[in-house]
């Protein structure tokens, strides 16, 4: 089963998106699972996963639901205060009794630096390491990644996944290239991270300028430090519209696996999110 594990929902009316404003344009609105599930269907992508995309708790109700009554849908990974650990530990109750939460985010990237080194943070990460849920790591830039090896040497037991490869510097210079490198190294020596090969587009500018040749480097780089077998694609829908829509980037993934193997293929298009996150395919 091909599996998209990075799909976005979101409704203004229901929670506070802080980061949602005029500059995103046709996004600034409402976004239903809907508007994308044929497009999915049409590549054969059978399942997906939904990801948080607000600190709210409203959010991971409206995932929920979506989730519910749309089979396609095969998880969602929610969103608790890592900051607030006994708010953490009652709703990780909750989530582990609800076969749909595979997984739990917040937006560190728009928190500072050393949000990740506050004791309540600290304590939030040992609780979510102790219910076996993974946590999925956004980062606004590839030095990030230093505090995301960190977390992964204090805590070997909980499964960590790096949303976007950590915004590898495509466009950028090979210097760039190979700062990100060396932090994406730093993480895939631990075993309990993974990676997502997903949001791929453009450093700098326009996000759309992107081109398989200039994020092939990455994927290779990924795949030489991780393996396929701790790879998984994510659409990032929306998102992925304003970088020239899912088509195209669905197109230059295929382009970019199609050099691997049928068994590297399956793991990094399904085998591997179903493995992290447990879904039942």
């Amino acid at each position: 089963m091909i599996i998209d594990a990075h799909v976005h929902v979101w409704d203004p009316s229901r929670a506070t998106y802080a980061w949602l404003g005029p500059g995103l344009g046709d996004l600034n609105r409402t976004i239903g699972f809907g508007e994308i599930e044929p497009t999915l269907a049409e590549r054969g992508i059978e399942g997906a996963v939904l990801v948080q995309a607000a600190d709210d708790a409203h959010d991971t109700v409206l995932m929920l639901e979506v989730a519910e009554r749309t089979p396609r849908v095969l998880g969602v990974v929610a969103w608790s205060p890592l900051d607030e650990p006994e708010q953490l530990a009652r709703d990780l109750e909750r989530f582990i009794a609800d076969p749909r939460v595979v997984g739990l985010r917040n937006l560190v990237h728009e928190r500072p630096a050393s949000w990740l080194d506050a004791d309540t943070v600290r304590a939030g990460l040992a609780v979510l390491a102790a219910s076996g849920l993974p946590l999925d790591f956004p980062t606004a830039n590839p030095v990030a990644l230093g505090a995301l090896a960190d977390i992964a040497r204090r805590h070997p037991a909980l499964p960590l996944v790096i949303d976007h490869l950590g915004k590898p510097p495509i466009g950028g210079d090979r210097e760039a290239r190979i700062a990100w490198r060396e932090l994406l190294a730093d993480c895939a020596r631990h075993p309990n991270v993974v990676a997502k090969v997903s949001g791929l587009y453009s450093s700098v500018g326009d996000l759309g300028s992107w081109s398989v040749d200039t994020v092939r480097p990455f994927v290779e780089d990924a795949l030489e430090l991780f393996g396929a077998e701790r790879l998984l694609y994510g659409g990032d829908w929306p998102i992925s519209e304003l970088a020239g829509g899912y088509p195209r980037t669905w197109s230059a993934m295929t382009e970019l696996l199609a050099p691997l193997a049928d068994t590297e293929r399956a793991a990094i298009l399904g085998g591997t999110a179903a493995r992290v996150y447990g879904l039942t395919v």
